[in-house]
């Protein structure tokens, strides 16, 4: 069964590339205890891939975007804020002492009978 690099995870591949890894040096000390030919060292890429102003400008501009889309739903979702409670206003006040008066009145004349 044949396995392609794209099925392999990220740790197989790190073990394929020790073993290859291990492979080459040993392969280097075989040809040096036999004489045969120093194999020269594969150069690696000198330079850093980058990005270019343009791509890192749009990179950024579609991640603002997707911010202010959370934050405008985390707006939309928040609770409203719970009215302040002001003082009780005189006439309430009036109102409240009124019934509580009219209810004990009551109470008593039930007492009584």
């Amino acid at each position: 069964m044949k396995t392609s690099l794209t099925d392999l995870s990220t740790d197989q591949l790190r073990r394929a590339l020790a073993i290859k890894e291990q492979i080459e040096t040993l392969q280097n000390q075989f040809d040096r205890l036999f004489g045969g030919p120093t194999p020269v060292a594969a150069p690696r890429a000198a330079r850093k891939r980058g990005m270019s102003a343009a791509g890192r400008a749009r990179i950024a501009a579609a991640q603002r975007a997707r911010w202010a889309k959370q934050k405008k739903a985390q707006v939309a979702a928040a609770k409203p804020a719970k009215k302040r409670r002001g003082k009780l206003s005189p006439e309430g006040r009036a109102r409240i002492i009124a019934a509580q008066k009219a209810r004990w009145a009551k109470a008593k004349a039930k007492k009584g009978k």
